[in-house]
């Protein structure tokens, strides 16, 4: 007899997991499945499970391919289980080649080509739906999207769309998706939309996808005008959409306990914040090369506002840019300066030229420090007058980040709106605004 094994979470049961067990069934005679434990789950960073263990088992029983039902409860038990079971062919979808070839050393291992289109119709539970999300953009950040969507339950990455239709074509086939020449189908297949273009593309596709009644996750810098994000803003609101701005840092476990701890007190008031965030970036690469566009503002400018924006408000006295430029104009290297009634503000980002890429977060009582990468907080210090007395934080930080912000958006489409405070609308149209006033500062903003 040919015993086959495969694994999941199997939240929300649907055609794709379906497909999946049907074809594992037809690779043997005996087929058992590992259903995760919500432990498992968690400490493998597998966001936003809805199904308890309990249904999950059920509802993968209830497809009538499984055999044999196993609870996988941590990592290294499938080498185990296989040895245990004497399994002659482990399986798992193709989204995860490669994964798993270390299996082969004990059994077979087949990758079983990803079920694309999930279909609306799909298997639900208590009127539960999947989210189908369409990417718009197909570059580097896109390339980071898909694998991190795929451990947040609930969303399902269904195609791509880029204007440049080649270049969707291989992102599509390399995730296994739907790529789309005309946005008009690429809009009918989806309910919501994340947008990975160009700066200066956001407000013109965040606006198109609204107005064909998408949820839009869009990257940072959601959009370079105030005018244009409080428009925006009030369009989804009006038609009860979710508009959301990708800062993952501001969706990041560690960073929301760095702020709950200096908003606390135990530093006293909070006077001073500087913060810091270089990358010697390729100059071909776009950001040092788009004259209009590009610079270490627009592309890491949000990500050092953020802080002083949580911290301080966005009411700020004044704010001023210094400016270290290369040889086409563009900013290498930019400090900003902000003052507010009672403190005062800088925020250091840079592509050309490198720095010490820390958070410094000074009060009345002690100082809060954390060291780069302080964007993707997972440790963090606060020191007092005594310098013997130091207490230390620490928070996992799991993958690139993105899974975060995906589950958070995810939970605001399904009317979960706790996670709304951690950037706000008004958050997001500030950094807008200094986006406009920098760009306007260098001669570079629309006319």
């Amino acid at each position: 007899m040919k015993k086959v094994i495969t694994y999941g979470t199997f939240d929300l049961l649907h055609e794709g997991h379906y497909r999946l067990l049907e074809r594992a069934k037809a690779l043997g005679d005996y087929l058992i499945v590992g259903v995760t434990s919500e432990a498992y789950d968690k400490a493998r960073g597998k966001l936003n499970v809805i199904d308890s263990l309990a249904t999950r088992i059920e509802n993968v029983r209830k497809t009538g391919f499984a055999d044999e039902i196993i609870v996988e409860e941590s990592h290294g038990q499938k080498v185990q289980d296989v040895k245990k079971y004497k399994i002659d062919i482990f399986t798992v979808g193709s989204d995860w080649t490669g994964t798993f070839d270390y299996m082969k050393d004990y059994c077979q291992v087949v990758y079983l080509e990803r079920t694309k289109n999930i279909s609306s119709t799909m298997l639900r539970v208590q009127n539960k739906r999947i989210q189908r999300i369409g990417i718009i953009g197909t570059g580097r950040i896109a390339e980071r999207f898909v694998p991190e969507a795929k451990l947040v339950s609930g969303i399902t990455t269904q195609g791509c769309y880029n204007p440049h239709v080649e270049s969707a074509k291989r992102f599509a086939e390399r995730w296994e998706i739907e790529a789309y020449e005309d946005i008009e189908s690429f809009y009918g297949a989806m309910d919501a939309v994340y947008i990975a273009s160009p700066h200066e593309t956001h407000y013109a596709y965040i606006k198109s996808a609204l107005e064909h009644g998408k949820h839009v996750l869009c990257e940072k810098p959601m959009v370079l005008k105030a005018a244009q994000a409080e428009e925006l803003f009030r369009y989804a609101r009006a038609h009860e959409l979710i508009l959301f701005e990708g800062i993952k840092t501001a969706y990041c476990p560690g960073f929301n306990k760095l702020l709950g701890v200096a908003c606390s007190g135990i530093i006293g008031s909070i006077r001073n914040v500087e913060v810091c965030f270089t990358k010697l970036e390729n100059p071909d690469n776009r950001e040092l090369t788009d004259r209009k566009y590009g610079g270490s503002l627009t592309e890491l400018g949000s990500y050092v506002m953020l802080p002083i924006l949580k911290l301080f408000g966005e009411n700020y006295e004044e704010i001023r840019f210094d400016v270290i430029r290369g040889e086409n104009g563009l900013d290498l290297f930019t400090k900003i300066s902000a003052s507010y009634a009672n403190g005062i503000a800088t925020a250091t980002c840079g592509l050309g030229v490198k720095s010490e890429g820390r958070l410094l977060i000074a009060g009345t009582k002690g100082y809060m420090i954390a060291e780069a990468p302080w964007w993707k907080t997972s440790y963090f210090e606060v020191h007092y007058e005594n310098p013997l007395e130091v207490e230390k934080y620490s928070e996992r930080f799991l993958g690139e980040g993105l899974r975060y912000e995906i589950s958070d958006f995810l939970s605001m489409i399904n009317g979960r709106n706790s996670s709304e405070f951690k950037l706000t609308r008004s958050e997001s149209v500030a950094l807008a605004d200094i986006m406009e006033k920098f760009l306007k500062a260098e001669g570079r903003a629309e006319k």
